[in-house]
């Protein structure tokens, strides 16, 4: 159960970065090699971004948010959206395959399948709230692809604290 919150936690706060992130495509993911740097810069642009997010409360994100979005991902190293987004999704697809308590990897598919069990075995979520888990979760297992770059797993697994705080 705690795998399958520690994912929803990462999605959602993905998703929010996201939000405030219109020019992101959501289509297929771009596999790329991350590097260390790109790493760092990710987690000094979620503080920033989990700050903006705050600040804007449930509002959509207007001209204004959407220039201070701007200005975040340029100041923590990011030439554009696009590449922040890029790194942002190759860091998520490493980190819905750690196991938060071992902090062992699995591949995505197997993962978010071991994610479904838990979920359906747990006797404490309410009916609804484990529809929407089970609904996000085999939305999630249509589109998990295997790590492309092993590099990126040990990289996030080496930041994976500072990613996992910022997630929360």
């Amino acid at each position: 159960m705690r795998n399958a919150l520690h994912t929803m936690t990462f999605a959602a706060a993905f998703a929010l970065a996201s939000l405030a992130l219109p020019a992101l495509a959501q289509d297929a993911l771009q596999q790329i090699q991350l590097t260390e740097k790109q790493v760092q810069n990710y987690i000094a642009a979620q503080k920033d971004i989990a700050a903006l997010s705050e600040k804007m409360g449930s509002k959509q994100p207007d001209a204004k948010a959407q220039a201070e979005m701007d200005a975040i991902i340029k100041k923590d190293g990011f030439a554009s959206s696009d590449e922040f987004g890029q790194v942002a999704d190759n860091i998520a697809l490493v980190m819905s395959g750690i196991d938060p308590d071992t902090k062992n990897f699995s591949d995505p598919k197997t993962a978010i399948q071991k994610e479904i069990a838990e979920v359906n075995a747990d006797k404490e979520m309410s009916p609804n709230e484990k529809k929407q888990a089970l609904e996000e979760l085999n939305e999630a297992l249509k589109s998990a692809e295997p790590v492309k770059f092993p590099g990126n797993i040990e990289l996030v697994k080496k930041y994976y604290n500072d990613l996992d705080t910022n997630a929360q």
